[in-house]
């Protein structure tokens, strides 16, 4: 019989399409799964209870599918470096696999794991799983990273993509082992007062096929937009997770290409594909540029001047901003863990371009919150939103109240989210005008103790232009200590 090896689970909690699984396998029968509870990672001032929710749940049922197959799923708690380690050692296991992730401490991670295995006589083996087409695999002409996305997408979507691996059969159990309870919440040191969505390989498999099979996908382009529709995969969280593989994804799409009638249908299909394309595009430049995890990318913008009032900010965070849909969505984020993708736009123009807010603060503020926070993925999400990142033409603003009129004309958003304002008519819900102060609308929102709108929006769009064009001009200078009081 073969020596057993290790499978070090990650981010990729799942049993189909798993590279590491799969090469495992073919390595020996015998493969033990762990988990290992990182505290660096759970104490994290980012690290949002609502992921770690999902993270056992996910868990939970990762360890019931190996246990179908008669594999104990194990799980240790302290660094990876000494717990992968001691476990191999302990098992006479020949050698370790996991699926590479391309954070900056993840990846510091794996080389401390590595060099601890080969010290010990273990060989390593990682790959490239969490995208389909990792970093380096998508360059220029002159072998350079992609900074702009159309190009990149050009490109990335020229490339094959990979088929999904099966799930590996006959694997058999180390006989010595069981599986243990897992770790609760608590016992982590967590507190989860969000409703978060179903997770595990189960779970996501149903979202993939409602979206893709329902054929909501060919409706994708147009209902993405609106934020009171169920016009999105919901699958952010598991992809997050790696409860559903991207190969998988991929080729559920591939499913769905028989079934466009029209060109509406397919530039649905090809703009969902875009959105799995900038998931990539994001890690890509995190892979690159390390540095956008704490500054910007155009570095010059390090240097944008900042108000950084924590009564704005608190305000923000509260949903009681005065903009209904500003503080719809917070309110989203803080109940659900979740926000829709227009109105994470929506916010975090309103928190930097209006409140004069530093980018960073909504950007940490979100990780600590969301279900599906990914370190790339809400860098460069927060960084567009601020025009300080890769996108080319970068002064965007975003009028909340314009945006609310045009993709929540009805209010029903507004309403599911502010309560208080639900029995408004729908023009006192969206009104519009230049002069907050004397509106007839605003007249009727404090009749339900609603808060006037904290900022003029006319007067800070064009404050924050100024001080962006300061910075293109080189009059800025760096601040100091911008995030020194945030908690």
């Amino acid at each position: 019989m073969t020596s057993p090896v290790l499978i070090w689970h990650r981010r990729d909690l799942r049993l189909e399409d798993n590279t590491a699984l799969h090469e495992a396998a073919q390595r020996s029968s015998q493969v033990v799964p762990v988990f290992v509870f990182d505290p660096q990672v759970l104490q994290r001032a980012d690290m949002a209870p609502a992921r770690v929710a999902f993270l056992l749940q996910a868990l939970q049922e990762l360890q019931e599918r190996y246990a179908q197959m008669g594999i104990p799923l194990l799980w240790r708690r302290g660094d990876p470096a000494v717990e992968l380690r001691n476990l191999a050692t302990e098992l006479g296991a020949e050698a370790v696999f996991w699926n590479e992730d391309v954070d900056p401490f993840a990846r510091q991670q794996e080389s401390r794991v590595r060099a601890g295995l080969a010290e010990a006589g273990i060989l390593s083996f990682s790959y490239q799983d969490m995208l389909l087409h990792g970093p380096g695999e998508v360059l220029t002409q002159g072998k350079e990273p992609y900074s702009v996305f159309t190009p990149f997408w050009r490109r990335w979507s020229s490339l094959p993509k990979p088929d999904p691996f099966p799930i590996p059969k006959g694997l058999q159990p180390v006989s010595s082992l069981k599986a243990q309870p897992l770790p609760t919440l608590a016992d982590l040191g967590f507190v989860c007062e969000q409703r978060i969505p179903a997770a595990g390989e189960r779970a996501a498999q149903a979202l993939l096929e409602d979206f893709c099979q329902g054929l909501r996908i060919l409706d994708y382009e147009r209902a993405r937009n609106f934020p009171a529709e169920q016009g999105t995969s919901l699958l952010s969280p598991h992809l997050c997770w790696g409860t559903i593989g991207i190969r998988q994804v991929w080729q559920a799409t591939r499913e769905v290409e028989a079934e466009v009638r029209s060109e509406e249908a397919e530039s649905s299909l090809q703009t969902w594909r875009q959105e799995l394309c900038w998931r990539e595009f994001y890690k890509h430049v995190l892979a690159h540029w390390p540095h956008v995890e704490s500054g910007a990318y155009r570095r010059a913008f390090d240097a944008l001047e900042w108000d950084n009032r924590q009564d704005w900010f608190q305000a923000w965070c509260a949903g009681e901003t005065g903009y209904p849909i500003v503080d719809a969505a917070m309110r989203q984020l803080n109940e659900t863990g979740w926000m829709h993708n227009r109105c994470r736009m929506i916010v975090a123009s309103f928190l930097t371009k209006d409140l004069l807010i530093d980018w960073r603060w909504g950007e940490r503020y979100f990780m600590q919150k969301l279900v599906d926070g990914d370190l790339a993925a809400n860098n460069g999400g927060w960084q567009w939103s601020a025009g300080v990142g890769t996108d080319p033409r970068p002064l965007r603003i975003f009028n909340p109240a314009t945006q609310a009129a045009r993709y929540d004309p009805e209010g029903e958003y507004i309403r599911r989210y502010l309560p208080e304002l639900a029995g408004l008519d729908t023009p006192a819900l969206l009104w519009v005008g230049e002069d907050p102060k004397g509106s007839w609308a605003l007249q009727e929102r404090r009749r339900c103790g609603y808060p006037d709108p904290i900022v003029d929006h006319k007067v800070q769009q064009q404050e924050f232009k100024r001080r962006y064009q300061a910075v293109q001009q080189g009059r800025s200078q760096p601040a100091q200590g911008r995030l020194s009081t945030l908690s």
